[in-house]
Formats: C-alpha cells, sequence, structure tokens
C-alpha cells in the first residue's frame, strides 16, 4: 500500500511539475564542481543567491543535496540531470510519502484508512507539492530535508541506533540548516524512554532525583555514537565554509547577491527580532486576494495560511499530552521552526510557508500518535480534503504567478 502510494505521488507531482523550468540547477553543477574538486561554479545560474568571491562564484546553499547527486551527475553530467530535475524532483516526494507510510506504522496507526488519510495530509496539503511543481536549488533541499527527517524518525520508534541517528541528523542539518536544533530531541530519544525519566522516582528511603538530573545514569555511550554519526557533517560544514571563504564560520548567506527590497531585509540581520512578525504573517495569517474569474482566489506568492494549506495538522492537538513524547515532538517542532521566523528570507516565491518543511515532520509525528489513539474520522478528513483543495490551487498558480 506504501508503494502504491508512493508511485500514485510520483504520476501527481510528475504531472505537476514536468511543464516547469524553475532554471536553477545550481545543486547540480555543485555536484559536477565537486566531481571535478572545486567548491565553485564556472558561470553564475542566475542575478541572486549567487556569491562573487575572490574571482569565483558559489552557492550559497547546504551542500549536501549535491554530495547525494554525485554518482547521478557523474553518470548524467549535470546538464541532463536538470532536465530531469522534475523526474527527480518528484521521486524525492514521493519517497518522503513513503517514509510517512512507514511512520505511521512504526507509530501505531494500525488502520489502513487512517494511515491514506495522513499520507495524503503530507502528501498534498503540506507545501511539498509546491516545491515539487517549482523545482530550483531554492525547493530540492525542503524535499531531501523532509526524507531525511522521516527516516530519522522512523529510527527514533524503531531500533533507535545512535550511529545512524547521527548519520541522518547530521545529513538533514547539510540540507536545511534550522534540523540542527533538532539534535537535543534525538539525543533525548536515543536514551528515553524508559532511560530518562522527568519525574521523581519513589523509592525504599523516599524520592530519588529524576535519572536526567543524574549524570551516572546518563546514556553517555550511546550519546558518544550519536555524536560520532552528526561528526562528519559538521567537520564538513566548517571545512566547506573554510576552504571557500576563509572562515569556518561564514556560509556564505551574508555575501549572496539579492534584489533591493530583500538586501534591506538582510541588512536588519541575517536573524533578528525584526523579521518575526512578517515571518508569522506568512505562516499564519496571510490570505489570497478575492478575484472575479477562476480560480476566484489569487496568491502574493509572499506566503499563505498554514490553516488554510494544511488544517489536518491540527489533528496534532490531539496527542497524548501525558506523554513525554508528544511534549518531546511539540518542543522540537517550536525550536526548529524558530531560527526560520527569525529568518530575514520569508520564504518567497511560496505558496503556503515553505520554511514550515523543517518543522513539519514532527507535527506530522504527533498527527500519527493521535490518530494511534482517536483515528482519523471524517471531521479531519474534511480538513485534510480542504488543505488538498487548496495546494491543488497552488499547482495552477505556480505557472500563473
Amino acid at each position: 500500500m506504501g508503494l502504491l502510494l508512493s508511485a500514485v505521488a510520483l504520476a501527481i507531482y510528475w504531472a505537476s511539475a514536468h511543464a516547469f523550468d524553475a532554471g536553477r540547477p545550481d545543486l547540480f553543477y555543485l555536484a559536477d564542481a565537486f566531481l571535478h574538486g572545486r567548491t565553485w561554479l564556472s558561470v553564475p545560474l542566475g542575478p541572486y543567491d549567487v556569491i562573487f568571491y575572490n574571482g569565483h562564484y558559489y552557492v550559497p546553499f547546504p551542500p549536501f543535496p549535491s554530495i547525494a547527486f554525485l554518482p547521478l551527475v557523474a553518470v548524467t553530467g549535470p546538464a541532463v540531470a536538470h532536465q530531469w530535475e522534475p523526474l527527480i524532483n518528484g521521486s524525492l516526494a514521493a519517497t518522503d510519502v513513503g517514509l510517512a507510510w512507514w511512520l505511521l506504522g512504526r507509530l501505531g496507526v494500525v488502520r489502513l484508512g487512517d494511515r491514506f488519510w495522513l499520507t495524503v495530509l503530507l502528501a498534498l496539503s503540506t507545501p511539498i507539492w509546491w516545491v515539487t511543481t517549482r523545482g530550483g536549488v531554492w525547493h530540492t533541499g525542503h524535499l531531501m530535508a523532509v526524507m531525511l527527517t522521516l527516516g530519522a524518525l522512523i529510527e527514533v520508534f524503531g531500533a533507535r541506533r545512535p550511529w545512524l541517528l547521527g548519520l541522518l541528523v547530521g545529513a538533514a542539518f547539510l540540507t536545511r540548516p534550522p534540523l540542527a536544533f533538532a539534535v537535543p530531541y534525538f539525543a533525548w530519544a536515543v536514551g528515553a524512554p524508559p532511560a530518562v525519566d522527568l519525574g521523581l522516582e519513589a523509592t525504599p528511603a523516599g524520592f530519588r532525583l529524576p535519572s536526567w538530573l543524574e549524570p551516572e545514569r546518563w546514556p553517555w555511550r550511546r550519546w558518544i555514537a550519536l555524536g560520532l554519526g552528526v561528526l562528519p557533517a559538521v567537520a564538513f560544514f566548517f571545512w566547506y565554509n573554510a576552504v571557500r571563504f576563509g572562515s569556518p564560520l561564514e556560509s556564505g548567506y551574508e555575501l549572496a547577491t539579492l534584489p533591493g527590497w530583500l538586501a534591506a531585509l538582510r541588512d536588519q540581520g541575517l536573524f533578528s527580532i525584526s523579521h518575526l512578525g512578517m515571518n508569522i504573517d506568512y505562516l499564519f495569517l496571510h490570505l489570497p486576494k478575492l478575484i472575479p474569474e477562476f480560480p476566484w482566489f489569487k496568491p502574493d506568492g509572499l506566503g499563505l495560511s498554514i490553516f488554510l494549506t494544511s488544517p489536518g495538522l491540527l489533528l496534532a492537538l490531539r496527542a497524548d499530552w501525558r506523554s513525554r513524547q508528544s511534549w518531546a515532538l511539540a518542543l522540537t517542532f517550536a525550536i526548529v521552526l524558530l531560527p526560520d521566523l527569525l529568518y530575514y528570507g520569508g520564504g518567497w516565491l511560496q505558496y503556503g510557508y515553505r520554511y514550515a518543511l523543517d518543522a513539519i515532520p514532527f507535527a506530522f509525528a504527533l498527527c500519527g500518535l493521535a490518530a494511534a489513539r482517536h483515528g482519523v474520522d471524517w471531521f479531519w478528513r474534511l480538513l485534510i480534503a480542504i488543505g488538498v483543495l487548496v495546494n491543488l490551487g497552488g499547482v495552477y498558480w505556480a505557472y500563473h504567478l
């Protein structure tokens, strides 16, 4: 069933995206540069989001997708990979769909109907559909980051092998940097539950401190294994920055070319409280304009309220809040989303708030926990269906904005 849903999703994504060319195949050309021992491109692939430094053109975006594309580009070359981009992105998104189905099984969602509707929620009622349709260097990373995060969550609710979690989380960080803020959750997960207790424990002598306040009871070996899994990605991040810009802490986002109005926002700070109101609007409040002709509404490309695009995610509120796992997932959702909300970029051009994809897998896991307890009744199915219809409008506007 999961494979069938993935195949259907791939067909939908291909039908939506095959006629659109974003014209920014930076990730494929960066993979080709890596294959030739370079960290720079021979020519810029666009006027903006390009870094010109010491006579070379650099890509400011994180490098793991290009690393993942090395075998493909080695066989096809970057130009052919660019031509295949709608199929490549559709395949990444379809993999996300299959992993969502797998995760729901790990979470205890046993009824196939419930798993189907929640898989549809992730596939067609989140920004995954939009970023797959639009393509380009800005969007491919989202699809790969969701894939890596879902894989890590599958492992959390499975064997919880710390070295594998470390590799997945490290790769996710090299794909979407805000996912670095998910590391505390995975560190907690490799040792808890039941190894980490958050309340006072009764003993024959009375009470003792919870285990997380007793260092001798911490899962040191598992944390070290997790850290060793993350270490290659962190080391590569610092080396990659240093070899390009002379500093391990300079990622290039401060140096990228931007249109004037966006550069003015960056001048207020790459991350700043001053951007919070803008991003909260794009995520929660932004509405389209009503127009008199089909399809009777028009987005402005800056954002669209998640309550319109993904109302089914509210099912997460029905998770068991007596569970430490629910609180850990909710807290991780919030702290992963926080740097996006403080970031100057806003995510444009977008239908919905695409940066939310960094955190949505954690909300999706909460939806799965809620469905395992309560199921997905007609009300939640209706909300998911509404979200699918709204995102179907995004396919139209991908070609008409």
